[in-house]
């Protein structure tokens, strides 16, 4: 037993050794330039660290926020202002940060994020993921943060949104002085699935 032990314990060693060098060697091929996207390897070693690192009694937990209108008129309303840049208002990550960012954000209706469970969703919000652009959102401590597992039912939601709620994101989305002073929108930044604008030098909310 403890001979089988000690032999997967060296072989792990030798994975993340040798994982750990060829993604060195990626590294100094393509520098530190944010335009790449991340290897296969990568992506599903990242992952698995994402999932070892979440508290198992965290990772375990359902929402215990219960669905309402109320619950998602109010994560719609704070998707649209501290989300979307990234992630654009129906999930896509299709604006001009999300594409350009390393790792690129991701398709939040896709299957890769809805499989997680209440528990990941809500721990990621919370603490962010360190080296990617993804902040931390949660404020105070893990058991009084009811906001973040309020956007946990928005990220479900994303899949259905409908045309009405994309209509009402945009005029939720975070305006830049010039645009306030004007009274417009953020048109081209954030309009869900179809970007059509490059950033303008102005400053943005993350």
């Amino acid at each position: 037993m403890r001979k089988t032990l000690l032999s997967l314990l060296v072989m792990t060693l030798l994975l993340v050794l040798g994982g750990g060098g060829w993604m060195g060697y990626q590294l100094f091929k393509t520098g530190f330039s944010a335009k790449g996207e991340p290897l296969p390897l990568e992506v599903a070693l990242v992952r698995k660290m994402r999932h070892v690192a979440i508290p198992s009694e965290i990772r375990d937990l359902t929402n215990p926020v219960p669905m309402s209108p109320a619950v998602l008129a109010e994560s719609l309303e704070h998707f649209a202002d501290h989300c979307a840049t990234c992630h654009a208002n129906d999930g896509s990550g299709q604006t001009p940060i999300g594409r350009n960012v390393y790792p690129k954000a991701p398709d939040l209706r896709l299957q890769e994020t809805q499989s997680m469970s209440d528990g990941e969703l809500f721990f990621t919000i919370h603490n962010g993921i360190r080296f990617t652009a993804m902040p931390a959102w949660g404020e105070g401590e893990l058991d009084k943060d009811i906001g973040s597992w309020k956007l946990v039912h928005f990220i479900r939601h994303l899949p259905q949104l409908s045309q009405e709620e994309l209509d009402q994101m945009k005029a939720l989305n975070p305006k830049t002085a010039q645009q306030r002073e004007a009274g417009a929108p953020l048109d081209g930044i954030l309009p869900g699935s179809h970007p059509t604008a490059t950033p303008s030098g102005s400053g943005h909310r993350h």
